[in-house]
């Protein structure tokens, strides 16, 4: 008979880690029958990086699903609400600026707004009352609206460090994931490559029937022991560096964004991420053509006095993910997968949406191991090469002169299957049909905000008889104007909504 799969190990702690622990215990061992035992392996003198602090709306789902109460997440990790991205600068360098929101455009899937907005770079705007909302500084929802509900669709921007510690403390009570501090010294591997056992510095040899690693960049496994190779990105995505500070407010009542702010500078862009206790501010650049103490300069610049003494942190990276992600009896997720600049706040989802893909589809046992790895690289990869293109996307339509920009509008450093994209939509605008579906990470309208934003206009002339349909459209227009007035009347302020949400939840 096959060996069947109940002893799982994850390798590294961290967000990754601890999440993925959270998702797969919440599958399986929440049901007592299932014996299925879940140790988390982690060494306790490897700092966590921390480089992102945003999330995607799939998060509320994730935190109900492992039994987190929202209040408590807020109190815990500092968290604020995030409705979607603001990108500044990004189209000329002159002031301008587009949203991606996380609500879709009404009408969206029923009709394109784009060929009867006013102005194109207007689209998010008109077709769209979230950009409003963002604007205003206003909560995604008023006080009569519960946990994990609200008008505007949102994620959350959250202290990653106390975000980690959150989960193992849930997972450790409330999911009974083993809890084993060691370091990972190596790995043997059976006649068929498996990893049959861990070696641990400190403690007793490990065995398990499914290894996860979410050891970070070292790689521990997928990289050093099973020597999975390392796709690089460098030509497509030039950013290899970040600079990161820690911003406290002029005081605790300054308002917070409920957004992701995204400054384009001369060679990258500057991140500003509200918590409810500090800022998160950070520059995102390629060494190619800014120094480390340009990049600083322009950090402190973005920031003003408050920036005065506070220490920086420098981040190396290298963009790009792994080959195959599931190899043999080892999984990686996290950074150990792979890699890219926060821009869109992909590292977190793709840990969530990595392990609730192991969760559900947990092999019984070895034989049928290799088709769930089959499935599961099959569908990373195209999530990978994705997540790559809409990155991309957001910087090869710039119109601004820079040489880092200019660079990043040569064809060869576009991917073909964006070019492909791009040669359809320049007679029409992304449609639902253009994307996979149920496996899709950003949806035609996230495409959409981020065409338009960047002033990228089809000629719907060429196909003039399909856009008559003003008589459909405006309706839905004037209904976008008078909800976005709604909301503005009546949401409250982003930060005064979460202190008397949280007091009247003590």
């Amino acid at each position: 008979m096959p060996k069947t799969i109940k002893k799982i190990a994850i390798v590294g702690g961290g967000t990754a880690g601890w999440l993925t622990a959270a998702i797969l215990a919440a599958h399986h061992r929440n049901h007592q029958i299932s014996g299925v035992e879940i140790t988390l392996i982690e060494s306790s003198d490897i700092p966590t990086i921390g480089v992102g602090e945003g999330t995607w709306p799939t998060m509320k789902n994730t935190l109900q699903q492992i039994g987190l109460k929202e209040s408590d997440v807020f109190k815990t990790c500092n968290a604020t609400f995030k409705q979607g991205g603001k990108f500044v600068d990004w189209v000329h360098g002159n002031g301008d600026f587009y949203y991606h929101p996380f609500t879709v455009p009404l009408g969206y899937g029923r009709i394109d707004l784009a060929p009867y907005v006013s102005n194109i770079k207007d689209y998010a705007p008109e077709a769209n009352f979230q950009h409003a909302i963002c604007e205003a500084g206003l909560a995604p929802r008023g006080m009569a609206e519960g946990e994990y509900q609200g008008r505007c669709n949102y994620a959350y921007h959250l202290d990653a460090g106390a975000f980690a510690e959150m989960l193992k403390q849930h997972c450790k009570t409330k999911l009974n994931v083993n809890h084993l501090i060691a370091t990972v010294d190596s790995a043997d591997q059976d006649e068929l490559g498996n990893i049959s056992r861990l070696r641990l510095g400190n403690a007793a040899d490990f065995k398990a029937d499914l290894f996860i690693d979410c050891s970070g960049l070292a790689a521990l496994l997928i990289g050093k022991t099973l020597k999975v190779p390392f796709i690089k990105q460098d030509k497509v995505l030039f950013n290899d560096r970040a600079l990161a500070m820690q911003v406290p407010y002029d005081n605790d009542q300054s308002p917070i964004a409920s957004h992701t702010i995204a400054t384009a500078q001369n060679a990258g862009w500057i991140w500003d991420i509200g918590l409810t206790h500090r800022r998160g501010v950070g520059h995102v650049y390629s060494s190619q053509y800014l120094s480390d103490e340009q990049a600083e300069r322009n950090l402190r610049q973005y920031i003003g006095p408050a920036a005065d003494g506070l220490m920086v942190k420098k981040i190396c990276f290298e963009s790009g993910h792994r080959e195959r992600f599931w190899q043999n009896n080892c999984v990686a997720v996290g950074m150990a997968a792979g890699f890219v600049e926060p821009l869109e706040a992909t590292a977190i989802m793709l840990v969530e949406m990595s392990a609730r893909f192991i969760a559900e589809n947990l092999p019984v046992n070895q034989q049928v191991m290799a088709v769930t790895a089959t499935r599961f690289n099959q569908q990373m990869d195209y999530r990978w090469r994705r997540i790559i293109d809409f990155l991309k996307l957001h910087y090869m339509l710039t119109q601004r002169k820079e040489p880092y920009w200019q660079a990043h509008c040569e064809a060869d450093s576009i991917p073909q299957t964006l070019k492909d994209d791009l040669a359809m939509w320049a007679f029409r605008g992304p449609t639902i049909n253009d994307f996979n579906g149920p496996i899709e990470l950003f949806p035609a309208a996230s495409y959409q905000y981020v065409l338009y934003g960047m002033e990228f206009k089809p000629d719907f002339t060429q196909q003039a008889h399909l856009y008559q349909q003003h008589a459909r459209a405006q309706p839905i227009l004037s209904q976008n104007q008078q909800l976005t007035q709604q909301m503005l009347n009546n949401l409250p302020p982003h930060r005064d909504y979460i202190t008397r949400w949280l007091a009247s939840t003590n």
